[in-house]
């Protein structure tokens, strides 16, 4: 099957587009999702959403994704994912969902570009982490700032990292820092730690360990890199510099699934699936990061995706007779 270029969001037809199969995200688990659907010859649609690639572009360098011994970029892997896709039919459209209608089918998707109708959906519009949304944060993406310590952990061998944030992610993550890092402070906002028991002790346990009660960062410093973060104390008001050289940010993530709001089912944000990756609503299928609140790596997102297309093209075989 010939190679399927991607449309540009601005030559984009502003009539209603028809596919058996639409896929809304880009990242690890909706690239995935149109490679399966794609090489079932269901020539799926992919919106890419705003971001194309999703988290994992944002990311310089994986090297926990299997077949790349050396790491991989993160844009470069995505991109990679995009061309399978493609190669085997599947076409990936630069635009943007607004609204969703999945009270029928054929489901109904209306973007910044166009409108899509489509005999069954996937979901795959992923999560993004929730920043402090301080100065140097953004500027410093990739460059010290880090949201995933499974990600980016390595690449702190023998340094000083800080990690923001008191509940369980943040501990299981700052123990794994443990494992490069010379040294981890926990800066919390409270004298007290919302993480779960074992958690708590393994960290309180650990000599890399130390604690910043009732301090919140207020600034990153760093030019070409993070050099340091400006930290305040909550109850005094005192302001101190505490040299660093990563930031792990773990105050939580957001699913992006506010379009599907009352009309499928959610937990927390995230879509509820059952084992094969259905929803609450016939027809419609989640993957990725939009309906994993636990793992939140790519070769889960990627098998996710995978499964997802694989009950598309089943559900989609059964309905044809």
């Amino acid at each position: 099957m010939p190679e399927v270029s991607s449309v540009p969001a601005g030559s984009q037809e502003t009539e209603t587009q028809h596919t058996k199969l639409l896929i809304l995200g880009s990242g690890p688990a909706g690239l995935s999702a149109a490679l399966y659907a794609a090489r079932a010859e269901l020539a799926p649609i992919v919106l890419t959403g705003i971001d194309l690639g999703g988290q994992v572009a944002l990311t310089y360098t994986i090297e926990n994704y299997p077949g790349f011994p050396n790491g991989v970029g993160g844009a470069e892997l995505g991109e990679l994912f995009q061309k399978q896709a493609e190669h085997f039919g599947a076409q990936v459209i630069f635009d943007n969902a607004q609204s969703v209608d999945l009270s029928k089918r054929p489901f109904k998707v209306v973007a910044d570009n166009g409108t899509y109708t489509a005999d069954a959906l996937i979901i795959a519009t992923g999560a993004r982490p929730n920043h402090l949304e301080i100065p140097g944060e953004t500027e410093l993406i990739g460059r010290g700032i880090s949201y995933c310590a499974t990600c980016d952990g390595a690449f702190f061998k023998d340094r000083r990292v800080s990690v923001i944030g008191g509940g369980d992610s943040a501990l299981e993550e700052g123990l794994f820092l443990t494992r490069y890092a010379s040294s981890v402070t926990i800066v919390h906002r409270r004298d007290s730690l919302r993480a779960g028991a074992i958690l708590q002790e393994r960290a309180f346990n650990n000599p890399k360990v130390n604690f910043l009660w009732n301090s919140v960062v207020t600034d990153v410093i760093g030019q070409e890199k993070t050099e340091a973060v400006k930290v305040k104390n909550v109850q005094t008001g005192e302001e101190t510099i505490s040299p660093t050289e990563g930031v792990f940010i773990f105050i939580g993530h957001t699913p992006n699934t506010q379009l599907f709001d009352g009309q499928i089912k959610m937990e927390n944000g995230y879509i509820q699936v059952d084992n094969r990756m259905k929803t609450s609503v016939s027809g419609v299928f989640a993957a990725g990061e939009a309906a994993d609140p636990h793992f939140r790596q790519v070769i889960t997102s990627a098998g996710m995706g995978a499964a997802a297309a694989i009950e598309a093209t089943s559900f989609l075989q059964n309905e044809a007779g």
